[in-house]
């Protein structure tokens, strides 16, 4: 188990879908605002990213565009070029295919992959993301992110027995090495996640919190597993982290709990235990705390949107 790959498991809802787009100049899509994260890879051709958070900017061959909150956005062969609004049908819910726009002019070909987080408990590690994360394409590097590319590309383009449950996985694929490269650039700092990913002691506190959400941790405890002084770890915790050690615990305890009513019709007293709650009582009030709403309630709720999106 690691950090990253626990986050995008407990965050996630609903099923990852992409496409490929083939599009002939002149050509715009506009991409509203959200719940989706969405994913981009230049495959041939070139194109611009146009949003409020900045100039326009330039996406060339193997470069891949992540938009990790769902902000609004578009992308068009030119800056001036008019916009057509992305709008699949709220029932379309399965693998996208393709999409082409027809024009006279060059063609740029897109991979694009769509990402469902939880809306109501966003995780701090997304939180500390750029709303517009570019990865250039640089010869020799982010090997893996291209191959995932690779991979996806082809499964989309040749359809076989098995796609509808291969594109899921290599959507989740893309998305890690995505994540993994922006962490790998990012410089040595004094708090945030890129740096709590590279700090071993952190992460080592981080892990047995994952790994074990039901058990009665102390500071004193993740201190001695991350081999420092009760002291030095809850203030290097708090800094990089930006909450204290134990109330992380209790984020991830609610977190882990939301999605297992999400997705497992396990009793109430068991998800209390396994989320460090020695009665179902205790674990109900402070579910309310953070949701607002009782753990059955919850459940009865995201039942509902499950069904509609699946």
């Amino acid at each position: 188990m690691d950090v990253l790959s626990d986050v995008l498991t407990a965050l996630r809802t609903g099923r990852p879908s992409a496409a490929r787009s083939s599009s002939r100049a002149p050509w715009g899509v506009r991409f509203h605002q959200g719940l989706a994260a969405g994913c981009h890879v230049v495959l041939s051709g070139s194109c611009w990213l146009l949003s409020e958070h900045g100039e326009p900017r330039p996406l060339n061959i193997g470069d891949v565009l992540f938009t990790p909150h769902g902000d609004g956005y578009a992308l068009a062969d030119q800056p001036g070029s008019p916009l057509v609004d992305f709008d699949p049908a709220p029932d379309d819910t399965g693998p996208l295919d393709e999409m082409r726009i027809d024009g006279a002019g060059p063609v740029t070909e897109l991979l694009c992959a769509y990402y469902m987080f939880d809306p109501a408990r966003p995780h701090p590690l997304l939180a500390d993301l750029p709303a517009m994360i570019h990865v250039p394409a640089r010869v020799g590097q982010h090997q893996s992110l291209r191959s995932a590319v690779e991979l996806l590309g082809d499964e989309l383009a040749d359809p076989r027995p098995g796609t509808g449950a291969v594109v899921p996985a290599l959507i989740d694929m893309l998305l890690t090495y995505v994540l993994r490269a922006w962490l790998d650039e990012q410089p040595d700092g004094h708090s945030g996640w890129a740096t709590a990913l590279r700090d071993p002691a952190i992460t080592t506190a981080l892990r047995q919190i994952h790994r074990h959400p039901d058990k009665p941790w102390t500071v004193e405890d993740l201190a001695a597993a991350a081999g420092l002084s009760r002291a030095a770890f809850a203030k290097r915790f708090t800094t990089i982290i930006g909450q204290p050690p134990l109330g992380y615990l209790t984020w991830w305890r609610m977190t882990t709990a939301a999605r297992l009513l999400r997705e497992t019709d396990e009793p109430l007293r068991t998800i209390a235990a396994r989320c460090g709650y020695a009665s179902e009582y205790a674990f109900g009030k402070a579910f309310k705390r953070a949701f607002d709403t009782a753990p059955g309630q919850y459940r009865a709720s995201q039942g509902a949107v499950l069904e509609h999106v699946s």
